[in-house]
């Protein structure tokens, strides 16, 4: 659904739901805007400037009916690695650039291709991006005095138990009461913003019994403003472009999946249907505006967004009215915001990671043992231990490789023997020491691709003198051809062309046949050694040898050719079967 049918029957009621899950959701989006940019190495306002600008513009341009968009908890461990790197203003910037990218990606249309990233990785980097949170919010718990941030996980575990000793019991008791006020009210009132009344009653408790105590926000950035920043369009130059395309691109990527995975999930709750283009537009034009109001990259809210779903939302306008919220509440209770304890923001955040770790899908996933759970723990220790872009580069590199090996090892090419006692034609592996001396037939199953390109190498019969001059390749089954495998037919074809043999091809996909066509090989090959039937096939090769040349054939059903006039194949099963003999060098229509 896209454009103004995403309205289509709005009324007053409607208006009424998009105005009450529109407060919910912005009175929500405050503490946990402010708690991811906190995280993500900037100041809290930035988180808040966010969740309004670039809100209100996905909800405006997106192409999804429910989404909510803001900072997220994924883009912490990304964000938090640039701005060490590369400052805050050149985090604004590969901001903007990454939704340069997306818009593009929307116009190319390329939002499609996003749904097939394999289930390993993205269970994979969400997990360790949980861990990577989760952990960063220790020293915050425990009040820890002197704690300096580091990129690398394993710094980060050193600097906390370098200063263990210096734990803030009143700092682990604000905490304690936000972690069991958000706990509860997820029990019992999973109706009521959890967050937001556990961040009220720690602050609370912190002003009354031990203020100054405590580290809060004001004491560690400053004062939050109660209004936005003036417009600010930060200075690209070329140079920086060229050293901001990389942390761009990983923005740009992370922000697609985290925002298409949140409208499939609002898709599945309301009954919706969302254009993935459309939604990489939406997200691109909200990144590309939020760095000049001074926030940092945003993606679509899976949590938020559900909770716009369950509080009753009936279109677009409740997203638009979520930012509203938050800058009305900004410009009103701004200056209360920096007595709240980072103590009380720190369970906030330790909560999202629990409950974004995807745990159980990772463990089911982890118990596998098979390639998908190797894909997936080195996805998870990448993440945490070295980088998401790393992580996200390696785990994608080892699915394809995994893909690719299960797609060959399906490749299977087999020859049709007879066996005597049963009079039939069944199947066997081509490395089988029975042959027919003039003719050879072989079914080739599964997609005959660079990944199967050493199957159908190592199992194709040796040729030369003594070998079968006539080879039928029966195709029916073998859906895709790439050039790999049309030069591995090119080959095959050479070599018996040389040797004075032919090759025909029996029941040709349209994607092999329409390769084969334009690369010049079906020329090479003759249109007149194409069959749609393999019958039809064993006729015309019946026809071009001599049946006296056969006496050497093991095998009495094959001790004059024209007995494979007498076979049949067995629908599904690849095999042909005696049947009551015809006439010499004819085959009966009942082969297809």
């Amino acid at each position: 659904m896209t454009g103004w049918g995403r309205f289509q029957g709005y009324n007053i009621a409607s208006l009424r739901k998009d105005i009450i899950s529109g407060t919910i959701v912005g009175v929500i989006a405050i503490p946990l805007g402010m708690a991811f940019a906190i995280a993500s190495g900037v100041k809290p306002e930035y988180g808040i400037y966010t969740t309004i600008v670039a809100g209100i513009l996905i909800s405006l341009f997106g192409g999804s009916k429910f989404q909510i968009g803001g900072p997220t908890g994924a883009f912490i461990p990304i964000l938090f690695a640039i701005a060490m790197e590369y400052g805050y203003e050149n985090l604004l910037i590969a901001g903007m650039m990454a939704g340069v990218i997306l818009v593009v990606m929307g116009l190319l249309r390329l939002g499609v291709l996003i749904k097939f990233i394999p289930k390993p990785v993205t269970i994979g980097f969400t997990a360790g991006i949980a861990v990577i949170i989760f952990t960063g919010q220790i020293g915050n718990f425990l009040g820890l005095k002197g704690i300096k941030r580091h990129e690398a996980f394993i710094d980060n575990m050193k600097e906390l138990g370098m200063h263990i000793s210096t734990v803030n019991l009143y700092s682990v008791l604000t905490a304690a009461i936000c972690f069991a006020v958000v706990v509860l009210g997820l029990r019992f009132a999973p109706k009521v913003p959890g967050s937001l009344v556990g961040l009220l009653c720690a602050s609370v408790v912190a002003a009354l019994f031990f203020s100054g105590k405590v580290t809060t926000i004001g004491s560690a950035y400053g004062d939050i403003p109660n209004t936005l920043p003036s417009f600010h369009f930060p200075v690209i130059t070329w140079e920086r472009i060229r050293h901001l395309l990389r942390p761009a691109f990983v923005i740009a990527m992370l922000g697609a999946i985290e925002s298409l995975l949140s409208a499939v999930v609002a898709d599945g709750m309301s009954g919706s249907r969302h254009n993935s283009n459309r939604e990489l537009i939406g997200q691109g034009i909200a990144n590309i505006a939020a760095p000049m109001f001074g926030g940092i990259p945003a993606t679509g809210a899976i949590a938020r967004t559900a909770t716009n779903i369950r509080s009753g939302a009936a279109s677009p306008l409740s997203g638009v009215i979520h930012g509203v919220v938050v800058f009305l509440i900004l410009l009103l209770f701004a200056p209360y915001a920096s007595s709240i304890p980072l103590a009380a923001m720190a369970p906030i955040l330790m909560v999202v990671a629990w409950n974004m770790s995807e745990r159980k899908q990772f463990l089911q996933l982890l118990k596998l043992g098979t390639g998908d759970s190797l894909v997936l723990a080195i996805t998870f220790l990448l993440t945490v231990f070295a980088d998401l872009t790393v992580a996200v580069e390696v785990g994608l590199v080892l699915a394809v490789i995994l893909f690719v090996k299960r797609m060959g090892e399906t490749h299977l090419v087999a020859k049709v023997l007879p066996d005597p006692a049963s009079v039939k034609v069944a199947a066997h592996m081509v490395t089988d020491s029975h042959d027919c001396p003039q003719i050879g037939i072989y079914n080739v199953e599964g997609p005959l691709f660079f990944g199967a390109a050493y199957r159908f190498n190592d199992t194709m019969p040796e040729l030369g003198p003594g070998q079968a001059k006539l080879i039928i390749l029966r195709m029916g089954k073998v859906p895709f051809i790439d050039t790999t495998g049309e030069a591995n037919l090119a080959e095959l074809v050479k070599q018996l062309q040389a040797d004075g043999g032919k090759l025909m091809i029996t029941g040709a996909q349209p994607q092999p046949y329409d390769l084969l066509k334009r690369t010049g090989l079906y020329d090479k090959i003759g249109a007149e050694h194409f069959f749609d039937h393999t019958g039809d096939a064993i006729n015309a090769a019946l026809g071009m040898i001599h049946t006296d040349r056969c006496a050497g054939c093991r095998h009495a059903a094959f001790r004059e050719c024209g007995a494979l006039s007498g076979m049949e194949e067995v629908p599904g099963r690849g095999v042909l079967k005696g049947r009551k003999p015809a006439v010499a060098g004819k085959l009966s229509s009942g082969i297809q």
